[in-house]
C-alpha cells in the first residue's frame, strides 16, 4: 500500500528567492486590512456593543425596511437590522430596555416576536442574548488584552527558546496573521463577538506550532552545516518540514470546510475566520517568518571546536564502523 504524499520527496523549492515579493505581499495586505478596516469598521456583536440581539428565521428572505418599519412601530428603540447567511435569518440588534432586568427584557423579546409572526407568517423566533453596556467595554478589554498578551508571551518564548531574531520574525508574522484576518471581517462584515476572539486565538496557537517546527529545524542545521550559507540552511529547513506543514494545514481544512458547509450561520464567522488564519498563517511561516531571519541578520553558529578535534572524531567514528583486523 503506498502512502499518500502531498510533497513528494527531495523537494527542493528556493523559497529564500521569492522573499523580495512575499515582503511586498505581506505588506500590502497589512496595509489594505488595516486601510479597510478603518474605512468600513467592524460589525461588532452584542458582546462588545452592548444591546439585545434578536434572531428571527423567516420562510422567504424578507424585506429589511419593512422588518425596521415593524420593529419601529413597537417603541422599543432604533432597530439594527442584518440579513443572515442565505437572507432568510435576520439578526434585529436593539438597546437593552431601561430597566434592564430580565423582566422588561423578556417582554420586549415577545413583543418583537408576536409583531414579526403577524406581518410575517411562518416567521420562528431562534434566540436572542443581551448584554449591558459596562459588561461589553470590559469583554472589549479582556478580548483586546487576551490577544496581546498570548502574542507577547509567544515572541517572549521563541527569545529564550531560540535567538531574538526568531522572536521579532515570529510576532511579525502572526500580527500579520491576524490583521488580514480582521480585514476580511471589515470587508465580509461578519458579526465580531467573544467566538471570533476565541478563533483569533486558535489562529495563534495554530501558526506559533507551525513555525515553531520550522524555527527549530533552522537552529538544528545551523549547528549541523556551521559552513553553509544562512540562505541554503533555510531553504533546506523549510523544505524539510514542508511535508508536515502541507499536511497538517490540510487535514484542518477538510474539517473547517466541512464545519463550515454544515455548521450553520451561527458558525459561519468562526470557521471563515480559521480557514483563512490556517491559510494565511501557513504562508507567512513559508515564506515570511523563515526569510525574515537573513533580514534581521541571523547567522549560522560558529565552529568552536579546538584544533584536531574533528580529526581525533573522525577516526574514532571510521573505527567504531570498521573494526581494526587483529
Amino acid at each position: 500500500m503506498r502512502l499518500l504524499k502531498l510533497v513528494p520527496d527531495n523537494t527542493n523549492i528556493d523559497f529564500v528567492r521569492l522573499r523580495g515579493w512575499a515582503f511586498g505581499l505581506t505588506l500590502a495586505l497589512t496595509l489594505l486590512a488595516v486601510g479597510v478596516t478603518f474605512a468600513k469598521g467592524l460589525n461588532l456583536g452584542v458582546d462588545f456593543v452592548g444591546g439585545l440581539m434578536i434572531e428571527e428565521k423567516f420562510p422567504t428572505p424578507p424585506s429589511a425596511d419593512r422588518v425596521r418599519s415593524v420593529i419601529d412601530g413597537l417603541g422599543v428603540g432604533e432597530a439594527n437590522i442584518q440579513a443572515v447567511g442565505d437572507g432568510r435569518t435576520v439578526s434585529i440588534r436593539l438597546p437593552v430596555p431601561k430597566s434592564n432586568d430580565e423582566g422588561a427584557t423578556n417582554a420586549v423579546v415577545r413583543k418583537v416576536e408576536t409583531a414579526l409572526g403577524q406581518q410575517f407568517p411562518g416567521a420562528t423566533f431562534s434566540r436572542y442574548d443581551t448584554v449591558s453596556g459596562k459588561v461589553s467595554g470590559e469583554l472589549i478589554k479582556h478580548g483586546v488584552l487576551a490577544v496581546v498578551l498570548a502574542i507577547l508571551g509567544i515572541g517572549l518564548f521563541a527569545i529564550f527558546r531560540f535567538e531574538w531574531q526568531f522572536g521579532v520574525s515570529t510576532i511579525v508574522a502572526i500580527v500579520h496573521d491576524l490583521l488580514v484576518t480582521l480585514g476580511f471581517f471589515a470587508i465580509t462584515q461578519f458579526e465580531l463577538d467573544l467566538t471570533i476572539i476565541a478563533a483569533f486565538l486558535t489562529i495563534i496557537g495554530y501558526s506559533i506550532n507551525d513555525k515553531i517546527v520550522i524555527d527549530d529545524r533552522i537552529r538544528e542545521n545551523m549547528r549541523r552545516y556551521r559552513k553553509m550559507d544562512m540562505r541554503e540552511i533555510i531553504n533546506l529547513s523549510v523544505n524539510e518540514t514542508l511535508p508536515r506543514t502541507v499536511m497538517t494545514s490540510v487535514t484542518i481544512l477538510l474539517a473547517l470546510i466541512a464545519l463550515l458547509l454544515l455548521g450553520g450561520h451561527v458558525l459561519r464567522g468562526f470557521t471563515a475566520a480559521m480557514i483563512l488564519g490556517i491559510v494565511v498563517g501557513t504562508y507567512s511561516s513559508i515564506y515570511v517568518s523563515s526569510s525574515l531571519l537573513i533580514t534581521l541578520g541571523l547567522r549560522a553558529e560558529p565552529n568552536r571546536e579546538k584544533p584536531g578535534t574533528t580529526d581525533k572524531r573522525k577516526v574514532a567514528d571510521a573505527e567504531r564502523i570498521t573494526p581494526r583486523e587483529s
